[in-house]
């Protein structure tokens, strides 16, 4: 009876530990490389985390040699800033399988995007779409999840 209770003990433990595993997969929170829509080539690595039930994204590194170093462009608060650091996701909710009512800052232009993403296969990729008024007018990008 002992090494029933230890097995079946063992085999909770297991599985309790790849639920724990898979659970992060099924929200953006987490590490992403973003890949640059036009060239295919890997851009920067974004941390996305929850404040006050909101996601926000922070660029964390630059992957490309020449990437610029400041927003010169930005329009906001963020001219000139650094762009190591600086959020570019504000403000989206889950409404369903998306996240939207946010937006996003393209550094390279200046331009800030309405925003809405979803995860796909499993929770490794985010597609990401910046848009001007209807989501049809915009562009979009699959970001990769980092370990």
């Amino acid at each position: 009876m002992r090494k029933v209770v230890t097995a079946s003990a063992a085999l909770f433990a297991v599985a309790l530990a790849m639920w724990a595993a898979e659970a992060p997969l099924s929200t953006p929170i987490g590490r992403w490389k973003t890949i640059d829509d036009k060239t295919g080539q890997p851009k920067a690595i974004v941390r996305i985390y929850e404040e006050n039930g909101k996601l926000f994204g922070k660029i964390e590194a630059t992957l490309q040699p020449d990437a610029k170093k400041f927003c010169d462009k930005c329009k906001d608060q963020r001219k000139g800033q650094p762009v190591i650091g600086m959020v570019i996701l504000r403000g989206m909710q889950q409404k369903g399988d998306e996240y939207t009512g946010g937006d996003i800052l393209d550094p390279d232009n200046g331009s800030v995007y309405r925003c809405k993403m979803h995860l796909e296969d499993g929770g490794r990729k985010l597609s990401v779409r910046g848009f001007i008024g209807f989501s049809l007018l915009g562009r979009s990008q699959t970001w990769t999840r980092e370990p």
